[in-house]
């Protein structure tokens, strides 16, 4: 009767073990809508890979969010060149889905489309300062995603781009809410206060484009700052352990 006791209690305790990691594992999935399913192209991303593309897929959905917030504050844009805000913004990503330029825009992209989204005087832009905001935006944040929209082991985070893209688009917020024409009217109404309510959507989003790129740019100082300390801990352990082993317990 002994003899066999053991081994069912051992089994026992693994089927136990196995349930506990099944309910466990529901548990995590269920814990956050924003879970996907593994696709395909993960085996080839790293960890970091995987942050970073992440927080491009967030940063360009915010960029989404800022672009309808002004196009409902400002129809004049999207009514330059498109039959409704919808058509405008579909007409914008296809453009920087595509690298094709937008009209009027003149190929620019990066810093020199949000400058020309702002341009007044003589050389004003007539075209869509909306969709320019967007594209340089855009255009920058795969810069600064090593030049890639997803990307894989043999990609990284520029630092420096990063960086300088989260001062651009703080710049870019700053001069949205005080760049004014000719007539002494804002070029673009963002921020709306009013007895309807607080419309800030365009502060907030942009906001949080600049946290994740500050964070991304530190990540990637970081990691070239560890490779040397993670080497030597690493070549410490694998030195000590076998070391350790023979010490009796």
């Amino acid at each position: 009767m002994s003899a066999f006791s053991h081994p069912a209690r051992l089994l026992h305790r693994v089927s136990l073990a196995f349930g506990l990691v099944s309910v466990l594992g529901l548990a995590g999935c269920a814990s956050t809508d924003r879970a996907e399913p593994y696709a395909g192209n993960e085996w080839l991303q790293s960890g970091t890979n995987r942050i970073a593309n992440l927080a491009l897929r967030d940063n360009l959905q915010s960029i989404r969010r800022v672009q309808l917030s002004l196009y409902r504050r400002n129809p004049r844009e999207w009514r330059k060149w498109a039959a409704s805000p919808d058509d405008a913004i579909r007409r914008t990503w296809d453009a920087v889905t595509h690298e094709s330029p937008l009209p009027g825009l003149r190929e620019a992209s990066g810093i020199d489309a949000v400058r020309m989204a702002f341009e007044t005087g003589p050389k004003a832009y007539d075209g869509d300062r909306v969709a320019a905001l967007v594209v340089g935006w855009a255009s920058m944040l795969k810069e600064a995603n090593g030049g890639t929209w997803e990307q894989s082991m043999l990609d990284a985070v520029n630092a420096e781009n990063s960086f300088r893209t989260a001062r651009n688009v703080e710049i870019s917020l700053w001069l949205i809410s005080s760049k004014t024409g000719l007539d002494g009217q804002p070029l673009l109404l963002a921020t709306e206060i009013s007895e309807r309510g607080r419309n800030l959507v365009v502060d907030r989003e942009l906001s949080k484009v600049v946290a994740r790129l500050d964070l991304l740019a530190a990540q990637a100082d970081e990691k070239y700052r560890r490779a040397a300390l993670d080497f030597s801990q690493n070549w410490l352990m694998g030195s000590l352990v076998p070391f350790f082993s023979l010490i009796p317990k």
